[in-house]
């Protein structure tokens, strides 16, 4: 079979024999054995004729187009030749020079591979096959993963990639069914992504692919081998593209006398079991702890994947262990948690409940609710009385925990306070598209695929985008409250014919102004607008409020939170009390400035307390703050946070408010500028 015409070999011998000598011979044999030899020629001649014949049906037959009903042609050749070591490369494709295929074939994969992005698994086993020879026009000859034509006709984008319809015939079922039988080490050597098995047999039928079809529809055909077929849930194999230059040439038709060699390889290609993507399961990944208590110095953690329960009554998250399961893949744990993120503070932890989050290979309890979705665990106590507390502890972490779902996630919550949760209530809804689940009260078993208990937490009102999913930032979150609240100002002094607007936050109870009209008189001096307001337990109204100035300023305090209302390129002065408290002003300096804010810091002086009116200058209050705090966060909090009011010196406080002012003309005149209307 290596020579050009296959079994033609007698035929072309004969061509160049020499007639006179061949006269000569036949003079010289006597009359007996010449007659001899003339029966003896004709058998071999008849006999070489018929073999001869026969491969020369297959070999038409491999490089002629084939019909919706000729799919068995080239597992034919594949049986023939099984005795012959890559006797499927060897095959005279269209008389093709050998030495190009050759190149093509050693040179297409890894061409091929690139073409594909990285949709063949490079690392899959060769198995004896060669992978350009797939051609992604196997779509036209089966029609649809499972052989049925008449599903293929019912969904053409998913047969023809693309969207591209591709008609299905009344034979097309047929040519599925004939594909031979694959064995389950050869499905593991396929193409995950594919999840196509790719035996010789087809690979040959897919090179040589109805050459008169390419040629009726030219326009398509250079297309065609850049498609790939998928479909929206995976299902569908994808295609691995193949190399043109590989093809063979279009060869002429199978004669009449040869439509019985066809049929008869058409009746002994037997049937291809449907091989699905589900069925190419990856291997199970090596076991690892279900919770990290060790990563992160504000809260505990656990990931779990699998079939997960959660079971409110008794405050247990369950992994169940997969069949055949083993030490390599799942392991017997039991961890206590505490979903709230202030696990050094056992002021703050004492009130949280524990959860038990664990791993079993036994029973475990039924479920009475599936969801598709992930579930977050997590608690809403600790100190989230306080506002600040309420957005650094929860708020926050919830908005880099859960906004990646875009609401397609579930909020289990423990300690659950139906006054909380109705106070951020939008908060919640924007988060998830379902409604919260209290945790505590709950009878019900919640089965998930995923279940995270406790918040990503990086630390005090601050996001680190280096560590947060899809890079969010401060930024991203106010842009997020903003929305959540519908507020209307995106950027601060935009408006050239509107005075600078200042929110003075004016504390109730500790830490006030008490000269609260001499700051407003000075603002106003400066060409501030002034608005003086508390806030109230509604969020929304005071949200509104915020975003409504430019610049926000108030003694430090949970007021000072609202600054992720105000507009990016606004202001925030926060006022620092007596005490040092230099280290308590970072909750609001660096989280500020991630907002996009101008952060402006004044600290008072012992004559701007109005701890002078109660101690006197020489009290350790004022001479030996340290000392103070060194007794503990109760001793700071008692002498300068619970006990201290703020009168501002205004001659001295001046310059700050005039580089608020200064800084808001410039944004203003820089949005001018650009445009900005």
């Amino acid at each position: 079979m290596g020579m050009d015409g296959g079994g033609k070999l007698p035929y072309s011998y004969a061509a160049h024999q020499d007639g006179g000598k061949l006269v000569k011979s036949f003079s010289r044999v006597e009359p007996r054995k010449f007659g001899l030899g003339l029966v003896a020629g004709f058998l071999l001649v008849t006999c070489a004729y018929f073999s001869t014949a026969k491969f020369d049906a297959i070999h038409i037959a491999m490089i002629s187009p084939i019909s919706s009903n000729a799919a068995g042609i080239g597992s034919l050749v594949g049986a023939a030749a099984a005795d012959t070591s890559n006797s499927t490369q060897r095959l005279d494709l269209g008389k093709q020079d050998p030495d190009a295929l050759s190149m093509s074939e050693e040179g297409s994969n890894a061409e091929v591979l690139d073409k594909d992005d990285g949709k063949a698994s490079s690392s899959a086993p060769d198995s004896g096959r060669s992978a350009p020879l797939e051609d992604t026009r196997r779509d036209e000859t089966f029609v649809g993963d499972s052989g049925d034509a008449s599903s293929a006709a019912a969904n053409p984008a998913a047969a023809g990639g693309k969207g591209e319809a591709v008609p299905a015939k009344d034979d097309d079922a047929p040519a599925a069914g004939l594909l031979p039988p694959v064995s389950s080490e050869e499905a593991v050597n396929s193409t995950q992504e594919s999840g196509v098995l790719e035996d010789e047999e087809l690979q040959v039928q897919d090179a040589v692919a109805n050459p008169s079809k390419r040629s009726n529809d030219s326009s398509s055909s250079s297309a065609a081998a850049a498609t790939t077929t998928s479909s929206s849930n995976g299902s569908s194999p994808s295609v691995v593209h193949s190399d043109p230059a590989i093809l063979p040439a279009p060869a002429q038709q199978i004669p009449p006398a040869m439509q019985d060699v066809k049929t008869l390889a058409e009746q002994h290609v037997p049937a291809v079991p449907e091989v699905k993507q589900a069925d190419l399961e990856a291997p199970a990944r090596e076991w690892k702890p279900l919770c990290d208590i060790t990563s992160n110095r504000r809260i505990d953690w656990c990931e779990i994947d699998g079939d997960v329960r959660v079971l409110g009554a008794n405050a247990s998250v369950t992994l169940v262990a997969p069949p055949g399961a083993d030490d390599r893949t799942f392991r017997a744990e039991s961890w206590r948690i505490k979903p709230y993120p202030r696990k050094a503070d056992p002021n703050a932890m004492h009130v949280v409940r524990v959860v038990t989050v664990q791993s079993v290979s036994g029973e475990a309890p039924a479920c009475t609710d599936r969801y598709d979705v992930p579930a977050l665990v997590f608690s809403d106590r600790g100190y989230t009385g306080n506002y600040f507390h309420a957005f650094t502890d929860v708020i926050l972490p919830l908005f880099l925990t859960a906004r990646q779902y875009s609401g397609e996630v579930l909020l289990l919550v423990t300690d659950l306070r139906a006054w909380w949760v109705g106070k951020f209530e939008p908060v919640f809804k924007a988060i998830s598209n379902y409604e919260l689940v209290d945790l505590d009260k709950d009878p019900r078993v919640h089965c998930f695929r995923h279940v995270q208990v406790g918040l990503t937490s990086h630390d005090d009102f601050s996001i680190d985008p280096r560590r947060a999913p899809n890079g969010y930032s401060m930024l991203d979150f106010t842009k997020f409250m903003r929305a959540t609240y519908g507020l209307s100002r995106d950027v601060a002094a935009a408006d050239q014919a509107k005075r600078p607007r200042l929110l003075l936050i004016a504390r109730a109870r500790t830490r006030r102004f008490v000269n609260t009209e001499e700051i407003v008189r000075g603002a106003e001096g400066l060409g501030f607008e002034v608005v003086v307001s508390e806030g109230t337990h509604e969020v929304a109204p005071f949200a509104e409020l915020a975003n409504s100035c430019d610049a926000i300023m108030g003694v430090h305090g949970a007021g000072l939170t609202n600054m992720v209302f105000v507009p990016t390129g606004g202001v925030v002065i926060q006022v620092v009390p007596l005490g040092g408290l230099e280290f308590v002003a970072g909750y609001f300096r660096g989280p500020s400035r991630d907002m996009g804010l101008r952060y402006l810091e004044y600290r008072i002086t012992p004559e701007e307390s109005t701890l002078i009116d109660q101690y006197p200058r020489d009290h350790p209050i004022f001479t030996d703050p340290n000392g103070i705090k060194s007794k503990g966060w109760e001793s700071l909090k008692d002498a300068y946070l619970d006990k201290q009011d703020v009168r501002l010196d205004m001659k001295r406080f001046r310059p700050t408010l005039k580089k608020a002012i200064a800084h808001l003309r410039k944004a203003k005149a820089k949005a001018n500028g650009g445009g900005n209307n």
